[in-house]
């Protein structure tokens, strides 16, 4: 069995019917166009677990009607399973595109092939982000040091992971 371009392992290939799964909860989200799918998957033991986000957030309310869109069109007397519908954790790393919106003016911290960067996301592009942050350089002329303003495009397709820093 091929799942999500992988070949599944002979203990997740029990009688859960994932194409259905998948149908069901894209219906679920697609119903509201401001969520959008991060992950899904089905443990070996049918334990369902969905994370979505959303361009705004997403509020319990969602995840309420999300859950009972999936569970009330699977037949419980057929499959036993457990359902999960969350959002993701505010330690995890960004995933999707979208979600780089919501955390506009945000500190992001950002791993590239070649350099890790932290600064406030200022601008999304098609491509790439621009971060910006202030640093401390040697003057050009004299001693001492002088602050400077930082911006720095990375491109999505140099970026290994991006995870938003907590200001406490």
């Amino acid at each position: 069995m091929i799942w999500r371009g992988r070949k599944v392992p002979s203990f997740y290939t029990n009688n859960m019917d994932l194409s259905k799964v998948q149908t069901l909860i894209e219906e679920a989200i697609t119903a509201n166009e401001t969520l959008f799918l991060i992950e899904w998957n089905v443990a070996a033991d049918n334990h369902i677990k969905v994370v979505v986000d959303g361009d705004t957030g997403v509020p319990l309310s969602e995840c309420i009607r999300i859950s009972r869109h999936v569970e009330h069109n699977l037949d419980r007397d057929s499959e036993d399973f457990s359902l999960e519908v969350t959002t993701p954790n505010v330690t995890d790393e960004l995933v999707n595109k979208r979600q780089y919106n919501k955390n506009l003016g945000r500190i992001l911290k950002v791993k590239t092939n070649s350099e890790k960067l932290e600064g406030k996301l200022t601008e999304i592009g098609e491509n790439g982000i621009t971060l910006q942050w202030k640093a401390r350089e040697p003057k050009p002329i004299g001693k001492g040091k002088i602050t400077v303003e930082k911006t720095q495009t990375v491109l999505f397709d140099d970026i290994e992971q991006v995870k938003v820093k907590l200001i406490f």
